[in-house]
């Protein structure tokens, strides 16, 4: 039997002293490993760009046709006072066709009564005395050149024909399609570029509260979140945090009272019944009693649980002593009976040995109760360099595959206990600088692995 050498507290426990918070393994990474189209800059800046861009090919249209549209109506404008101010020489003075509208530019007409063209500017040479070849069209090709053509009544002398090139508006719609189409290319490039950077500074202070909120472990820590200077709606998101962590904090103080008080009351009975069970076992020696007992045990270290629970790993300091693992061996037969041992027991362990004897005993408890009265329980010492190894192996039906590593996490158990012993046992491994994995061994059965530093101790220590 091994009683706790520590007894709870009368009075509440304190409050847990205020720390920074603590890092846990891969904390702060958690961001990283977000696929980046996950990531709300990413979507405020896709959003952003969408709209943006929406907005930019919507004005773009806009101005692009108005000033296409202004371009035509003053070609037309051009076009229609060329024709108006030939068709008056005509009419007025009878001006030849060669004094009003000649050049290499000019394209103009004469054409008579029976649609032939009686005269025509330089370029247009080849239509002389030939019929009028473009009916009712208004826009017409010659050779390579886009003309567009109006008609005026040039009094006797017939119909007037006059057309100007439309090369230059032309190029002027081609060059406006071509910007519009690089705009619609880069355009959304550099808009996600940009909200993407805008995004970042205008999220810099919620990421820095996700990374410091992500590295605070509730079972260690409850250290409050700093808030930045400008109130803005992070600041009201870490100050929402910072109170629900406070509220945290008082129910786990609250727990931890509780479950104190509980162990304090349920203690010392415990220890006069395990006395007087005891007594009567060296007196008489009845099945009954030794059963009697072994209950008194179980209830004792199923208290010792629940005060490592409510102290948890920051408030519990060890006890180191070097003892032999001969001794260790000897407080574990008597606790858990029917237990083979195996290995190296010759050596010595540095340890706090209520606490060792505490995790190991849970192990082989959980291994017994899942091997049951038949079955077998073996404990393996191995000692190397640098670690001291306990292997508890049962001839049970092995964990329950679905628990996986949550059969270490409090009150989650897969045979029946209080599911406190795996949870307690992993934290003191942790305690003494170690580590407690589990898992199914391949020839059948339940196996665990407690691993502690080994003492490298001189002559003098």
């Amino acid at each position: 039997m091994l009683p706790e050498t520590r007894p709870a507290p009368n009075a509440a426990p304190a409050a847990p002293h205020r720390r920074g918070a603590v890092l846990t393994p891969g904390a702060g990474m958690a961001s990283a490993r977000v696929a980046w189209r996950h990531s709300l800059r990413f979507r405020l800046a896709a959003t952003y760009s969408l709209l943006a861009l929406a907005l930019i090919l919507l004005i773009s249209l806009g101005v692009v046709s108005l000033l296409l549209s202004r371009m035509d109506q003053q070609f037309n404008a051009r076009l229609n006072d060329r024709a108006d101010t030939l068709a008056e020489a005509f009419s007025t003075s009878g001006a030849g066709l060669g004094k009003t509208a000649s050049g290499a530019n000019a394209y103009t007409m004469l054409i008579d009564e029976d649609g032939t063209v009686k005269a025509a500017s330089p370029i247009l040479r080849n239509f002389l005395n030939a019929p009028y070849p473009y009916g009712d069209r208004s826009q017409v090709s010659i050779g390579e050149t886009s003309v567009r053509a109006v008609k005026r009544e040039a009094g006797d002398f017939g119909t007037l024909w006059v057309g100007l090139p439309e090369d230059d508006l032309i190029a002027a719609r081609q060059s406006a399609a071509s910007a519009l189409l690089i705009a619609l290319v880069f355009t959304p490039l550099i808009l996600l570029l940009v909200g993407w950077w805008v995004g970042r500074r205008a999220l810099s202070g919620l990421q820095g509260a996700a990374n410091l909120a992500d590295q605070i472990d509730p079972g260690l820590s409850l250290a409050t979140l700093p808030l930045p200077a400008r109130e803005d709606e992070v600041h009201r998101l870490l100050s929402a945090i910072n109170r629900l962590l406070v509220r945290i904090e008082a129910g786990q103080a609250r727990e931890k009272q509780l479950l104190g008080q509980i162990v304090h009351e349920l203690g010392a009975p415990l220890t006069v019944l395990q006395a007087s069970l005891r007594r009567a076992e060296e007196r008489i020696d009845d099945p009954e009693v030794r059963r009697a007992a072994l209950v008194a045990d179980e209830l004792t270290f199923t208290t010792q649980d629940l005060m490592q629970l409510a102290r948890g790993q920051l408030e519990l300091k060890l006890a180191w002593h070097y003892i032999p693992a001969r001794t260790l061996q000897e407080r574990l037969e008597r606790l858990v009976p029917g237990t083979l041992y195996e290995g190296d027991w010759t050596g010595g362990i540095l340890c706090d040995p209520d606490r060792l004897t505490q995790a190991v005993r849970n192990l082989l408890a959980n291994a017994r109760r899942a091997a049951g009265p038949d079955g077998s329980v073996k404990l393996t010492l191995e000692e190397t360099v640098d670690h001291l190894t306990f292997t508890v192996r049962d001839s049970g039906p092995g964990l329950p595959p679905e628990l996986g590593e949550r059969i270490f996490e409090p009150f989650i158990s897969g045979a029946g206990s209080s599911g406190l012993g795996l949870s307690v046992s992993r934290q003191i491994a942790v305690m003494h600088g170690g580590r407690l994995s589990g898992g199914n061994h391949p020839g059948g059965g339940a196996q665990f692995v407690l691993a502690i530093p080994g003492a490298a101790l001189g002559d003098e220590d």
